[in-house]
This record gives structure tokens, sequence and C-alpha cells, in this order.
């Protein structure tokens, strides 16, 4: 791909509707690459496939459509580049920062009770990392079970590979990297072989993003993004972490708040213009 002088995207998970809060974060990315006559890009994250549903890709197509909020490039899908994600995965583990988790969700609640003070970061308690000094033994017994691991990463190792670093939020300003922030997350799902944080790194150097605009709340998983991109020699774009849309008790919306869905509120007879405005506050 031509790299130009500013290229973002919108990112949204077809597992739902699109509701304000999305309209906002893809408006927000249109906007500040149309500003700088850069490219804005749709990617769909749908990993998640036991959520996903077909219909909702074309209902996020038609809502951006009738907002006008029309992407350059065809859209890409995240089901579509599991090779590309395994090949980072792997990177990793050749690195010597993930180790293999065999810890079901019970196991981890089941750990985190007997613990007087469990470590808690910005998501909730950390995982007890269980699992980090599981000797080759150990792991082969748990192989010869027929258990699958994860892999997660080992923040220890990762932070004496990378040192200190940091990253530039045209918000928030220069924010130096907690490795520990979000403890040893899973960077490799059983199901699926990857998650969240290595789709997200991966394809923003492949689609050259060099501005991610995105929500206050996922400010700290980028902690964890710059550490991959550190690790995995990628490029680091700047980021722009703003705010997020609220409803009328001041609760951010999601979307179970099918009432404020855009699909709603063009059943309701709001224009487009209506609903940009309503974002615009």
């Amino acid at each position: 791909m031509i790299q130009t002088a500013v290229t973002t995207r919108f990112a949204p998970s077809p597992t739902g509707l699109l509701h304000l809060g999305h309209v906002y974060a893809a408006k927000v990315a249109q906007d500040l690459a149309r500003s700088h006559s850069g490219e804005y890009l749709l990617r769909f994250e749908d990993i998640d496939t036991s959520r996903t549903r077909e219909h909702f890709y074309q209902a996020i197509l038609d809502d951006l459509d009738w907002l006008g909020i029309q992407h350059d490039q065809e859209p890409i899908r995240q089901t579509d580049r599991l090779p590309q994600y395994t090949a980072a995965v792997q990177s990793l583990q050749d690195l010597g920062v993930l180790y293999p988790c065999f810890c079901t969700r019970k196991d981890i609640s089941r750990e985190l009770s007997h613990i007087t003070n469990a470590p808690h970061g910005p998501e909730g308690t950390l995982y007890a990392q269980t699992c980090r000094n599981l000797s080759p033994d150990q792991i082969d017994h748990y192989l010869q079970q027929g258990k699958t691991p994860s892999w997660r990463l080992n923040t220890s190792k990762a932070k004496s590979l990378t040192s200190a670093i940091s990253f530039d939020d045209e918000i928030h300003g220069k924010i130096n990297v907690d490795h520990d922030l979000l403890g040893d997350v899973i960077l490799s799902r059983k199901d699926i072989g990857t998650s969240y944080h290595i789709a997200v790194v991966v394809d923003d150097a492949f689609q050259n993003i060099s501005h991610v605009t995105r929500g206050e709340d996922l400010l700290p998983s980028t902690h964890i993004h710059t550490i991959l991109q550190k690790l995995l020699k990628l490029p680091q774009p700047s980021y722009q972490h703003h705010r997020l849309i609220n409803d009328d008790c001041g609760e951010r919306l999601a979307k179970r708040n099918a009432p404020l869905s855009i699909q709603a509120l063009r059943e309701q007879g709001h224009t487009s213009e209506q609903v940009l405005a309503m974002i615009m506050v």
C-alpha cells in the first residue's frame, strides 16, 4: 500500500448495530483524514466469530453510507487474515515472551479467591500468573491430557527486551508505557489462535495507519499495543483517544442500547444531519 500523509481507520465489530458512539468514532477518524487530504479506511474486527453475524456487516455499511461517511479502499475482514496473526504469535514465541496458559476461567476465579490482595488494573482483576513458571514436564503433562493452551504475554520478559518506551497521544500527551498495567494478557486464544491485541497491531501496520483514533476506554490497551509494536518491529502510529458518547444516564453507549442504534433512529424518521448533530455536543 502507498503511504499517504495521514491514514486513519474505523474498526467496528459486526456483532451488533452501530450506535451514536460508533458514529462519533467513525466521524473523528474520517474528519482527521480528510483535513489532511489523507485516507480513511474501514476494517471489520470480526475474530469473535461466536458473536459475529453476517447481516451486521451490511447493516454497518448501510448506516455509514446513509450518514455520508465514505471510506477509501475495500474494507478488510480480520477473519481473512488469520495466517498473518499466527505468524506474529510465532514471532513472539520465538522471542520467548509468551508462555502457555492452561487455566480455565473457573481456575482463575478460584485462584484469585485465595489471594488477599489480588492485583488490579484499569479493567479489573489481573491474571495471577499461575502458569508463568510451569516446568517443561508440567507443560507436557497438560498437553498429553489433550489440553489446548492459550498464550500469554510474559510482561517481565517483554520489559527486558523493550526497556522504557512511550507513545504520543494528541489529547493526553506523551504517555510512558506501564508494562504491568494489564498484566500477562492473552495474545493467542484457545479458540481462534489470536486476540484483539495481536490483530489490531498487525492490521494497523498492514494498512499503514498513521493515526489511530478511538475511544478513551481503549487507552490502557495502547500500553500493550506499543509493547507489541516494539517486539514485532512494527511502525508506531500517533494516537488520539477521544471522549466517549454517553446515554442520558451518563453510561457509555453499547450495542445493548438498541433504541439509540442508527437503524432505530432512521426508522424513527431522523435525518442523517440530525443524527450527526446528536454527537456534536
